[in-house]
């Protein structure tokens, strides 16, 4: 077993791009970091850095889970700070791609480094053999590649490089550091160019170029050909491009080129770079960053750039309908129709497929330590819903290398090498004993690390035969809205799972949930409710409703309500603690269920809000009254007995302008996540946690809280908010309707025509929230809003 290595503090080399990024993501851990670079020319020492720190707050998507902790990295300079590294137990270093200015930076720092203490290079392609020379023995067995993939928050994949020296338990330490901690999703590559992530995705990068520039396909059509119709990134190929930066995908594409000549890979000849992003790069079209590259957004318009004229026109290609048909097909088929058909685009993808194949065959076994892991780095890297050697195991293995053999042999293929001779001595690559490593001509099981134990239902290939979660455990109860069931290893806790869409709750789930407290009061220690994906609910199922609100309007709307909020009342008081596990969107009623609970064990990337205005409605199911209870316990808590409206106003402006929380830690700052709760930083990880918080809550003598005393702001405090609504109505800033919503909010979460301080109980806040809900229902404005949302998915401002 590895022994326990707590990082207490990071520190990060070089304040560009990845280097801030990595250290605002420590920030989002809770781990204490220190970040680096050269000492200013003038002005303060530290202002490199400083200006780093505070552009992290500018950029989009958001690097921290919460803007205003950017103050928490502490920023440092080469000349006055390297003492502190001495109190870091992780440095990792990240400047520019240079071989000899990392080397000239060792060997400043690596005198200051503690004993004990971690060395990394977050590098995406240069040797880490290489890097490590000049080291003492002890320094090199501590030292290898991290390789975080951009950007560092919301990218799963880190590859874990080591040299032939570095110490095997420091991997495991990092590992277990880089899951459990940073939330990420680790790799071991080998030290190779480009590692396995990049080499594979650069190459199908190069091989969709090649292939499209062969049977004459615009950016725009191989784009929608390459993105969410394979199962991969939105932004597909070009887009992709775009976003990464041509620059740096010429640097990579450079590195293989000089460091993969045709004696050590028979694929070199396409290593050199692509002759249209010679052309952007070289008149500065870098892609997102300056503003065009492949595309180049103009007024509301996408342009795309056309090689042949060197100039940029319409886009909007997109993939022709029959080939798009064939997408759909089983895989098998689908491969047998794509080769098969005098179709360019479906030749063209056929191309890219067998091109991609062939590659990861000949290269398996010096590029990764076995198929799972490459198939895993080009999922977690590239963000593609199965991996390469995944797609040809479906396709059915022996057809698929009998067709490559035929393309080689016809010419057809990026190269003439043939397919190593491994491909036919086996059936599939993946199977429930292992994954194929070409190195060794065996099967290899997975890592056993204590921190996988965290993960009940790890990520898995195709093949590997592990039981999912629809199945795993044992089934307490089960129908076509929820089930209910014991997780392996944890008897004594009940999951609740919804299998609605979009996990939205509907009678059936509503149901589900009363028999859940039923049984876990009766037979459990507690209750966890769980999705096995995302979202953790969608809210309230508006289409169910839509039948009883056509045959009898609100009123026959009321007791569905009424039972919504007493599901809401009836996990809150619960013999047993209710736990809610949360990843992804919860919204609306998703958002109340969660805020009704015991416990809350949110992922970091969940994206928490009331947004029921955006269909002209209210929160109805108990939202308000909760807003409206923790109003009131804040100023309880700060001593004030009367002034409910100074904390009330923040949390009422949340369900007013329908905001959504953009991670777990800003869903804290809007009181939707408390501060008891815990925030889990890898999603894999959340249902174990969430049981181990039922069962702590439980072994301390858990009892439901005493029924809620609300102090409320009253008649007093609803004319105030009325009054700020009157002036936005007035300055057009607020539609009409927009004014009905923020004074129905007012009304119940100030409790109504009552006097200031008044203190009523949640059934009263609750019966409020319940009328405003089904008036508003009877308004032709909300009607209008509800049908655009239940039509085109978008909300409609009237």
């Amino acid at each position: 077993m590895t022994s326990r290595f707590p990082i207490r503090q990071v520190a990060v080399l070089g304040a560009g791009v990845m280097g801030a990024q990595i250290a605002a993501h420590c920030v989002n851990a809770r781990v204490p970091v220190i970040l680096f670079d050269l000492p200013a020319k003038e002005g303060p020492k530290n202002a490199i850095a400083d200006k780093a720190v505070a552009n992290l707050k500018k950029l989009s998507p958001a690097p921290l889970g919460l803007a205003d902790e950017a103050g928490l990295i502490r920023a440092a300079n080469y000349e006055d700070d390297l003492p502190r590294l001495k109190d870091c137990d992780l440095v990792i270093e990240a400047i520019a791609e240079r071989m000899d200015w990392k080397h000239d930076l060792y060997k400043k720092v690596t005198p200051h480094l503690a004993p004990h203490a971690l060395f990394a290079t977050n590098t995406s392609g240069l040797s880490i053999t290489s890097l490590s020379e000049g080291f003492d023995a002890d320094l090199r067995a501590r030292f290898c590649g991290v390789h975080f993939f951009n950007p560092p928050r919301y990218m799963p994949l880190v590859e874990l490089i080591p040299t032939a020296a570095t110490r095997p338990e420091m991997l495991d330490q990092l590992e277990t550091f880089l899951t459990a901690t940073l939330g990420k999703s680790v790799v071991r590559a080998l030290d190779t160019p480009n590692f396995v992530a990049n080499r594979v995705g650069v190459f199908s990068i190069l091989a969709v170029m090649h292939e499209a520039q062969k049977f004459g396909l615009s950016f725009d059509v191989v784009d929608d050909l390459t993105g969410s119709k394979l199962g991969r990134a939105k932004s597909a190929t070009f887009r992709t491009a775009d976003v990464v930066g041509l620059d740096t995908m010429a640097h990579v594409i450079k590195t293989m080129f000089d460091t993969l000549p045709a004696d050590k890979d028979p694929f070199a000849a396409l290593y050199a770079t692509p002759a249209v992003l010679r052309t952007l790069v070289d008149k500065g079209a870098l892609g997102q960053k300056s503003g065009a590259g492949f595309y180049k957004k103009v007024g509301k318009d996408i342009l795309r750039f056309d090689p042949a004229t060197a100039d940029y026109v319409a886009g909007g290609g997109k993939a022709d309908e029959i080939v798009a048909r064939m997408l759909k097909k089983p895989a098998a088929e689908r491969f047998k129709l794509l080769r098969e058909s005098s179709n360019p685009q479906a030749q063209f993808l056929w191309g890219v497929f067998r091109d991609v194949w062939h590659y990861i065959a000949v290269h398996l076994g010096t590029v990764a330590d076995n198929a799972r892991d490459l198939d895993f780095a080009i999922r977690w890297g590239f963000g593609w819903s199965e991996g390469p050697f995944e797609t040809w195991q479906a396709a059915g293995w022996a057809q698929i290398a009998g067709w490559i053999a035929e393309d080689i042999a016809a010419g057809k293929a990026l190269s003439g090498a043939p397919l190593p001779a491994w491909v036919a001595q086996i059936d599939a690559v993946h199977k429930p004993e292992g994954s194929w490593s070409a190195a060794e001509g065996r099967y290899k099981p997975r890592r056993e690390l204590p921190v996988m134990r965290r993960q009940i239902f790890p990520q898995t290939v195709l093949g590997e035969a592990a039981p999912g979660p629809a199945t795993a455990g044992t089934t307490v109860f089960e129908d076509d809205s929820i089930r209910l069931w014991t997780a392996p290893g944890a008897a004594d806790v009940l999951v609740a799972s919804f299998k609605t869409k979009m996990n939205t709750l509907g009678p059936g789930v509503i149901a589900g949930l009363h028999r859940a407290v039923d049984l876990a009061e009766r037979d459990y220690t507690g209750l966890v409710v769980w999705q096995a994906g995302e979202p953790f609910s969608a809210g309230a199922d508006l289409q169910a409703m839509l039948p009883a609100f056509m045959a009898g309007g609100s009123k026959a709307i009321e007791p569905e309500e009424k039972k919504l909020q007493d599901l809401m009342l009836r996990l809150r008081y619960a013999l047993v603690p209710v736990v809610a596990a949360i990843r992804g969107m919860a919204l609306g009623g998703g958002c109340e269920l969660a805020a009704y609970t015991a416990r809350r064990v949110v992922a970091l990337e969940s994206y928490i809000g009331l947004v029921e205005v955006g269909v002209g409605l209210i929160p109805g199911g108990g939202g308000l009254t909760y807003l409206a209870r923790r109003a009131s316990e804040l100023a309880q808590a700060n001593g004030a007995s009367v002034d409910i409206l100074a904390f009330l106003k923040q949390l009422y402006m949340q369900p007013a302008m329908a905001a959504v929380s953009k991670s777990a830690i800003e869903a804290r700052q809007m009181g939707y996540v408390l501060p008891e709760d815990v925030i889990v930083m890898h999603k894999d990880e959340l249902l174990h946690v969430a049981i181990g918080q039922a069962r702590g809550l439980a072994d301390a003598g858990y009892r439901p809280p005493m029924p809620a005393r609300i102090a409320v702001a009253g008649r007093s405090g609803i004319s105030t908010i009325k009054g700020q609504l009157v002036n936005m109505r007035d300055g057009g800033q607020i539609t009409a309707h927009d004014y009905a919503l923020g004074a129905a909010i007012a009304e119940v979460m100030c409790g109504g025509e009552v006097d200031a301080g008044s203190v009523v109980d949640e059934h009263w806040l609750m019966r409020l929230e319940r009328e405003r809900f089904c008036a508003l229902l009877d308004n032709p404005k909300t009607q209008e809003r509800i049908m655009g949302m239940l039509q085109t998915g978008k909300p409609v401002r009237n």
